[in-house]
């Protein structure tokens, strides 16, 4: 084969794979990440960046679940127009405003387009401003009654603010813009509060400590209700991103190896490992059928609501009376939620190289 035609393959190779990459990325947070860089820079790019920038409130922050990538009518853009200066449905749940954060970083990167850099500096303001006093981050801000209020870690909301800050307070290369000196300073504090924010939230059961809550009260630390079926529990899903989030602490304080080795000692303590998950989809990809058989030997899964007390599973109906089995509960609810997760795997996998770096007694690892 000569040089012409092995170079035309390799451009056809890497022509498909851009093709395929931009297939997969048809959600809104797909494309965000799995997009070439060179993307954010083609006119698609950026017409879907302009979506992005009319989204954006004047406070700095986006709302959930929108598929930015979608064309929008002149109606449309008048109503997002007139939303921009009210703040109203800002948030950080569901990736909003950190996924946001990183699309305008990278169309910076390709465009070199100031209004990407206002965008993202103003974004880091937005996530400065709405963390509480006590470390911690409200699902909404402005603020929003009810539940919304509750320091969330649900969904990994508070560590996805807290991975973004940390960029900014380490100066790293992640981010295509690079804040003001006051602003990486703002962010050091920041992160240092929501650590100690963590350490204060983690459940102590019976005077040991354990894991979190996808949610804590906001003034008194303590586990919290959320909806009707999200019951104040311990939680198998989202306390592995926070054990996940400390260990990524360099040099990491005496309270932190204590709270990473009390979340591993509970993960091993609760891990199934004699239940398999098997699910029944539609022709959409919807889950419509959703079952638990026994199983030795499968890879361990965790509850995503366990009691405060004594880590059994319970589960919950929209009427919020906790059942003990998943096939206790109505269709709705059974298919329609993530009641297991297998996110601590891992912790696990990672928990002895993490130990071993930063001088875990050996006793404690064992």
């Amino acid at each position: 084969m000569n040089q012409l035609k092995k170079t035309a393959l390799l451009l056809l190779l890497i022509t498909s794979c851009y093709i395929n990459a931009q297939e997969k990325a048809k959600k809104w947070p797909d494309l965000i990440v799995k997009s070439y860089s060179a993307w954010f820079g083609s006119e698609e790019g950026k017409k879907i960046g302009e979506n992005v920038l009319l989204y954006q409130r004047d406070i700095g922050g986006w709302p959930k679940n929108i598929p930015m990538l979608n064309e929008l009518t002149e109606e449309e853009k008048a109503k997002l127009l007139a939303l921009k200066s009210s703040g109203k449905d800002c948030t950080i749940d569901n990736r909003a405003t950190t996924q946001e954060i990183l699309f305008v970083s990278k169309m910076y990167a390709q465009t070199n387009d100031e209004r990407y850099k206002d965008s993202f500096l103003r974004a880091i303001d937005y996530l400065l401003s709405a963390q509480y006093p006590n470390g911690g981050w409200p699902q909404y801000f402005p603020l929003k009654k009810g539940y919304y209020s509750h320091i969330t870690y649900n969904d990994n909301s508070m560590v996805d603010v807290l991975n973004v800050l940390k960029e900014i307070a380490n100066e790293t290369p992640y981010y295509s813009i690079k804040p003001s000196k006051e602003v990486v300073d703002k962010a050091k504090i920041a992160v240092n509060k929501g650590i100690e924010c963590i350490l204060k939230t983690q459940y102590k059961q019976n005077g040991v400590l354990t894991v979190w809550c996808a949610q804590h009260d906001e003034v008194t630390f303590a586990p919290a209700d959320a909806r009707a079926y999200e019951l104040a529990s311990l939680s198998g899903k989202e306390s592995a991103k926070v054990t996940l989030f400390l260990m990524s602490v360099d040099n990491p304080s005496p309270e932190i190896k204590t709270a990473v080795k009390s979340a591993y000692d509970w993960f091993e303590k609760t891990k199934i490992t004699n239940l398999k998950e098997e699910r029944i989809y539609d022709e959409n990809g919807k889950v419509i059928g959703k079952k638990m058989y026994p199983m030795e030997d499968v890879a361990p899964i965790w509850p995503r609501f366990a009691e405060l007390d004594t880590n059994e599973a319970f589960f919950c109906d929209r009427d919020g009376i906790k059942k003990k089995y998943i096939t206790d509960i109505g269709e709705e609810r059974r298919n329609g939620y993530s009641w297991y997760s297998n996110e601590p795997k891992e912790v696990l996998k990672k928990y002895k190289k993490w130990a071993k770096k930063n001088d875990v007694e050996r006793s404690e690892t064992e």
